[in-house]
């Protein structure tokens, strides 16, 4: 396996928070930029949460940057459909946008944003669309506002989308530019130096795969990529199982409290991953509910919330 897996979040901010090409690569592609319109540099922007450690959320702003127009991207790898997550995609656009405008200068001063997700689900599932006989959208779908009433779409492009929801690709073989940026996230791992000549890789797209080899990686960086992995895994177990809580009424009490315990655990292991630090007295609430509606309520509540007064809501 000599690439890592592109989904990863430490892989993702190492490939595309440290190169730009790379990044402009993928933007140019998903936006579909060309000519004038293409994107030929771009200035990092400062992280808008803290610098990565482990406990982190799953539900992270990856990489920020602007090009030489103004622009502004906001650019995540989202792995998992976890509750909230297209209101935190329109709330971190929003706010980059308003955190364009220095204080105190005029409204015509802001900028544009494109918010960027690369979603390793469906946000919205071709065989829903079908049933209700709607429109299938996109693999790649680009949005903003837009006055629809008589059909003339004339919007508003200050703050726009764009999602890449990789399961759409399918089996087909890639034809695009757009379709081989989702094997690369998709495959990765299985793709070998002899294997990727079939897939017609673009520069930035090899550059992408090189940035990612294993064997390039050091020990800490390998380590923190094995234990986001291990956080993520974990996490889709407790989203799969979905009965953290409600088996344990109507059983023997020693298996309650067994499932009790069960529920406290997830509640702090979904607090850590959110990067929520729990204090004394957070920790004593917990060990001293034996609610299990109110434990459930907390894990349901941990996979969207950002502070302690989110979690206990």
């Amino acid at each position: 396996m000599p690439y890592a897996d592109l989904k990863n979040d430490v892989v993702f901010r190492k490939v595309f928070g440290e190169h730009p090409d790379v990044l402009m690569g993928l933007l140019n592609d998903l936006l579909d930029r060309e000519g004038d319109a293409l994107i030929t540099s771009i200035e990092y922007l400062p992280p808008d949460q803290a610098p990565l450690v482990m406990g982190m959320k799953l539900s992270i702003l990856d990489v920020r940057c602007k090009d030489a127009s103004g622009t502004v991207f906001v650019v995540e790898m989202q792995v998992l459909p976890v509750t909230g997550f297209l209101n935190r995609v329109v709330y971190n656009a929003c706010k980059a946008y308003v955190g364009t405008l220095k204080k105190g200068r005029p409204y015509h001063e802001l900028t544009d944003v494109i918010a960027v997700s690369v979603c390793d689900f469906e946000l919205w599932p071709d065989a829903g669309q079908r049933a209700r006989g709607e429109a299938l959208v996109p693999m790649v779908s680009r949005w903003s506002m837009a006055e629809w009433t008589n059909g003339a779409r004339r919007g508003f492009g200050q703050v726009q989308y764009v999602f890449l929801e990789l399961p759409k690709l399918g089996d087909t073989l890639p034809r695009t530019a757009v379709d081989r940026w989702a094997v690369l996230f998709r495959s990765a791992p299985d793709l070998t130096p002899a294997t990727i000549v079939d897939v017609h890789l673009s520069e930035a797209q090899h550059h992408a795969l090189e940035h990612a080899r294993e064997e390039n990686m050091t020990a800490q960086e390998r380590d923190l990529i094995e234990r986001s992995r291990e956080e993520v895994d974990q996490v889709r177990r407790i989203a799969e199982s979905a009965q953290v809580a409600g088996e344990a009424r109507g059983e023997a009490r020693g298996e309650a409290r067994g499932e009790l315990t069960g529920r406290r655990h997830a509640v702090r292991t979904l607090a850590r991953i959110a990067g929520i630090a729990l204090t004394a007295a957070d920790e004593a609430r917990i060990d001293a509910c034996d609610d299990a509606t109110a434990l459930d309520r907390w894990v349901a509540n941990g996979r969207s919330a950002s502070a302690a007064e989110g979690l206990f809501r």
